[in-house]
Order: C-alpha cells, then structure tokens, then sequence
C-alpha cells in the first residue's frame, strides 16, 4: 500500500511543474503518400469477459436501462459516434468455448454456461449470434467472427458460417429462418481460432498449420457472400509461428493475425491504471512504440513468402493491460483509463498508418468495460473514456489517403537506455481535400513549439481540438465524467506554407487545414 501512495504522490508531482519550451519540426510529404488508411485499423473487440456483453452492450429488453432491443441506449449513441468499421466477437480465449447453437433460438431455451476463461462467470446465452450480428447492422459497422477451433469441430464452424451467410434452402439457414432472421447477414472477417497457440489450444504451429488448412476448407462462401479468411497468429515477438504458418498455410489464408500489449509484465503486478510515476509514464511510451519493431518483423515474414502482399496482416487485439482495479470482480479486467492511455492509443495509431501496405486491421481491446475500453458503464451510467475521445479525434483518418512526414524532435532515455520521441504525428488527406494533422506531445512538463513545414499543400485557414489535463493520472469517472474532454484549440499561427503549433506539455491535438 505505501509503495502506491508513493507512486500515486509523484504523478501529482509532474502536474505541479513549470513549463519551459522545446520546439520540434515536422516536414509533410504529399509527393510519397500512395497509401489509404483502411478505416478497419480503427476497428474495436467485443468478448464475453466481465461486463463488456453483459451490462455493456447488452442490458436486455426488460431491463429498466432505457434500451433499444436490448441494447443500450447511450451506448449506441456512443459507438455511433465514433464510426466502427468493424467489431470482432465473441473473443478472445472465449471463442474457443464458444458453441454457437447455445446461443440461438427462443432466450428462455438456452443453456446457461461458465465463462472459465474469465472469472468463472454464469452467463445466460442471451446474447447470441442474431444479438451480436443485428448489433453490427444498426452501427453500420462489418462483423468479424472468431471460430471455436480450440474445443470445437469443423462441422461446428462450418454449419455457422452457413446459418449466418447462406440464403439458399440449407438445413442452417432454414434453422436462422425459424428462429426470425429471414435474410442472410453479411459476414465477411472470419477469425479460424484465437490464440491457438496459448488458450485456444495450446498447439505448435505446425499442428495449427494443418488444422488451419483443414478448417479454411469447410469454411464456404454462400450466395454472394466472400469470406476474408484469418489464421490465428502469433503472440507479441513469436517470430517462429508467423514463418511456420506463411510457410505451411499462406496460399489458404486471407489474412493472419498477431496480438500486440502495452504490458509492464505477464507475471504479478501490472502496475496501476491511474496511480504511476513519471518513469512508468515514460517506459509506456516506449513500450507501446516498439510496436513498431515487432510489426516489421513479422511484415518482413510475410514478404518473404507474400511478395505481393496478397495477404493482410491483422493486429487484431491490442491495448494496455494493467491491474484490475480493486474491489472489482477477479477475473473481468476491468481497468481505468487515464491521459496515459490516451497516448497508447495515439500513438500506436500513428506507427499504424505507416504500415497499410501489409496491416489491414487493428482492433483494440476492448470496446466496454475491459482493458483499454473505450466505455465504461454501471448500472444505469455510462463514462467516455480519454481512448474513446482520441478514436473519435483520429476517425477523420479513416479512409483517407495517409501523408508521409519527417519529424525531428527530442527524445527522453528511460529504462534499459530505452529512447522515447517526445512528440509523435500522423497526417492524411482525405477525398475532399482536407488535411488532418494528429500530433501528441507526451512529455510532461515541457511544452513544444512544432513547426510544421506544409510543402505545396495549399492551405487556407487551420481548426484544431485538443485533449489534455493537468494531471496525466488524471481519468473519467462516474463522478466526474468530464475530466479528461476534448475543447477547442486556437494556440497555433499559419504562416504561408508554415503551421507553428505551441502544445502544451502532455497533449493530443487534432488539425484541419482547408
């Protein structure tokens, strides 16, 4: 307990710091940019752990929450708001004791199961397959489904792929059409497996090879509908299963998988959400920057055997992961999320948009309630988190054509020598012309006067937001909602070809130049 006082004492030391100022320069190169950001880099993950379904998502149309089907009201209104292309369910180390049917068919008529996985959890089944898909409707965003190949069989997934994408006088869609659903969904993402070689599995990667191939056949395309195809990759720096599976399965798969955590440790503590010092916040920084390194690794894999880049990779969880906060359930990961988690977001996006050519997808973990969530809910409340205002700042991104840029700037040594970029940016341009630059200035006591040369871009006027707080232990509660929000940002100077931006120390701040 001291040693978290400690911890918690120096964080509230680094809002109490006079400013001083660095500068940094950032040069836009239009004449590289050749790429377009997939907006499913944006894409979020929805598991049946803790209270992301149940209590999240999903309250049930009797509860007294107000509700649409189900579904919370201002939850909706929420992930409206940002824009989701696409959502992966039903896990995670879920997925792999998920049997489908026993979520299907009149509510009353489920079984109930246990949630060994997460905490040992009771759950009903009342969210399903038609719960989760018609979700996926309503926000207008594309399903990625993850397969039960740890404990399923082929037979299993098969008959899903059918009951969900077939429009034909099949048994399953037969089945869908008893149980209220008509029409065929369209379901593109599947996901064979999920962490195969750890809870979904634990298999070597020559086994899962097989099994992939094996599984990806029965997996058939109905009506119209193509599956893009996903193999379950690796772990973090798990360089050996990419190769296996490139070598073994590539000419089968559409896209292959990799999951990626800001983590301080695998064993014991984690670390506190929202009670750290200013080298925590640092060693943050740089850990979720070698992101970086791990991705052109694995891309470099992929080339050896993909020339032509035919297949997607797909970091398709990734986050912080730290402590669950105390007094919550063991088991449902519940975290905080303060300015610090913002910058993961921010900049792991920004190392993100480098690499479209060959990463397809990002879904970070997860959408409500666990890890990096950008929701968080009790009872009949619900709180924006400071990762949910920064997704929302970066969606003008999505789709739109990413700007190369040369940044030079300081850096701060922590750690094992370990140096950290004081400020990251990511830029685009998008179908109308418009430019949006993304910038975060993580240190914590400095403000940094960027300098941000347009070339020929020709611009007329500048708008910006900002997200930034006193405190960068600072976060969301249900008490205080709006803590961490963004507002409307006018400290910067547009000069001819010249943007010089004055950010304060711990910012995010998100540019339109028209």
């Amino acid at each position: 307990m001291k040693a978290r006082l400690i911890l918690g004492s120096l964080c509230l030391s680094a809002s109490l710091s006079l400013s001083a100022q660095k500068s940094a320069t950032i040069t836009l190169q239009p004449e590289k940019a050749t790429q377009i950001i997939p907006k499913e880099i944006y894409g979020q993950f929805a598991e049946h752990l803790g209270t992301c379904i149940y209590g999240g998502l999903w309250v049930g149309e009797d509860s007294n929450i107000p509700n649409t089907n189900g579904y919370r009201n201002d939850m909706l209104v929420a992930l409206k708001e940002l824009k989701i292309p696409v959502m992966r369910w039903p896990g995670g180390c879920f997925a792999d004791e998920y049997h489908w049917m026993d979520g299907i068919g009149p509510k009353e008529n489920r079984p109930k199961m246990v949630n060994n996985n997460w905490g040992g959890t009771i759950e009903d089944n009342s969210f399903g397959t038609h719960e989760f898909l018609n979700l996926c409707e309503m926000l207008e965003c594309e399903p990625y489904i993850s397969g039960n190949v740890g404990s399923g069989t082929v037979e299993e997934l098969a008959k899903w792929v059918e009951y969900m994408t077939s429009d034909g006088d099949s048994p399953m869609a037969n089945l869908r059409r008893q149980n209220g659903r008509d029409k065929a969904w369209g379901v593109k993402y599947l996901g064979v497996g999920n962490e195969s070689w750890g809870c979904g599995g634990s298999m070597r990667p020559e086994y899962y090879a097989d099994l992939y191939r094996r599984y990806s056949t029965y997996c058939r395309n109905y009506d119209g509908n193509k599956l893009y195809k996903v193999a379950s990759g690796a772990s973090d720096y798990d360089y050996n299963w990419t190769d296996v599976l490139m070598n073994r399965a590539a000419y089968n798969m559409d896209g292959l998988s990799l999951h990626y955590y800001t983590v301080t440790g695998w064993t014991g503590s984690k670390g506190s959400a929202i009670n750290f010092d200013n080298e925590e916040h640092y060693w943050t920084m740089g850990k979720c920057l070698e992101v970086e390194d791990v991705l052109q690794k694995h891309i470099a894999i992929m080339n050896k055997y993909d020339k032509d880049k035919r297949i997607g990779l797909l970091l398709d969880e990734w986050g912080t992961w730290w402590d669950e906060e105390p007094g919550t359930v063991s088991g449902h990961l519940f975290q905080q999320n303060s300015m610090r988690d913002a910058f993961v977001a921010s900049l792991s996006l920004d190392v993100f948009h480098k690499y479209t050519d060959r990463l397809k997808m990002a879904n970070i973990a997860q959408v409500a309630n666990v890890l990096q969530s950008m929701i968080l809910t009790q009872e009949d409340k619900l709180v924006l988190t400071p990762t949910y205002h920064v997704f929302k700042m970066y969606n003008v991104h999505q789709n739109a054509k990413h700007l190369p840029l040369h940044l030079t700037c300081d850096t701060i040594s922590v750690g094992d020598n370990r140096k950290v970029p004081l400020v990251s940016a990511t830029a685009s341009i998008d179908a109308s012309g418009k430019v949006h630059i993304s910038l975060s200035n993580v240190d914590l006591q400095n403000t940094q006067k960027v300098s941000i040369n347009l070339a020929n871009l020709k611009v007329k006027n500048a708008t910006g937001e900002i997200l930034t707080t006193n405190n960068i232990c600072n976060y969301n509660s249900f008490e205080e909602p709006n803590k961490v929000v963004p507002t409307q940002f006018k400290n910067m100077k547009l000069n001819k070809n010249i943007l010089i931006v004055d950010m304060p120390a711990k910012s995010i701040i998100g540019i339109e130049l028209e």
